[in-house]
Parts: C-alpha cells; structure tokens; sequence
C-alpha cells in the first residue's frame, strides 16, 4: 500500500508541476518567515537576509498563483452579462477576451524582459546576494504561464460545438 502512495505523489508532482513549485515555494516562505521569527524573538539575533528571501518568494509565489488562476479559470469575469447573449455571440466574446488578454500578456511578457535585461542586469540584492533579475524574472515566466492557460483554455471552448 506504501508503494502505491509513493507512485500517486510522483504521478501528483509530474502532472500538476505548477501546484508542486506553488505549494513548495509556500513552504519555503513559511520556514523562512517562521526561522526570523525564532532568531528574532527567542535567540534575540535578527537575520539579515530573511525578510528580502520571503518577499522575494512572494513575488514569484504571486505570479505563479495568477497563472494558476488562468489555469482553473477562477480569476473574476462578468459572466452575467455574457449569459444574456446566444450561444454565438458568447463564443465571439471569448475570442475577443483571449484576444485582448493575449495582446496584453505578449506586451506585458516583453517589457518584463527589457526591464530584466536593461536595469536589472548587474543589480544584486543587498541581504541575499541574490541577482536582482532573479525575483523579477518571474514577471515573464508568470506572464508566459497565464497566456500559455488563456490560449489552451480559449482553444478548448472554441473547438467544444455549440449548444443549440
């Protein structure tokens, strides 16, 4: 019965890769955030370096849970007015919001990158020694991620047929 359990988690861990980076970066956020609070209070020594770690990790865990959000399809959309309309007119609507989001996370996604490879280039964190272009790379592999799950979920409800 353990073998079976070990093989789920393996198969949970390869098929959901962006619930596994989601909830271990969680994680590190936690401890991180849980061991300043020990060298704070308890040993009465504050770390440098954990407040900057666990903002860092917040900012990808962000952009990681917004593609997330794409991906589920539970990000906030006005779906009492697009009910008032025919089936038709509904699957127009949908190109046209994959369309303009599309067009908004192919910008958003390159000036991520100007941004990364212009200022950010030789910038190192103070705390951490972390390159600076580290914590905001998540701008565009978040952005890719959310137009990557708006593209796939826009194809799948183009190709279903119309309910008549």
């Amino acid at each position: 019965m353990r073998m079976m359990s070990s093989v789920h988690r393996i198969k949970v861990v390869y098929t959901h890769p962006l619930e596994t980076v989601m909830c271990v970066l969680l994680c590190v956020a936690v401890l991180v955030a849980f061991a300043q609070v020990v060298f704070r209070y308890l040993l009465h020594h504050s770390l440098s370096w954990s407040e900057e770690l666990a903002r860092f990790i917040f900012i990808w865990l962000s952009m990681l849970a917004a593609a997330y959000g794409f991906k589920t399809k539970s990000h906030f959309a006005l779906v009492f007015v697009v009910k008032r309309f025919g089936e038709r007119w509904r699957r127009l609507i949908n190109v046209l919001v994959v369309a303009v989001l599309s067009a908004f996370l192919i910008l958003f996604v390159l000036k991520s990158l100007d941004l990364i490879f212009l200022v950010t280039i030789n910038q190192v964190a103070p705390g951490t020694q972390i390159p600076i272009a580290v914590p905001y790379s998540a701008a565009p592999v978040g952005g890719t991620l959310m137009l990557y799950y708006i593209l796939r979920n826009g194809w799948v409800e183009f190709r279903s047929p119309l309910k008549t």
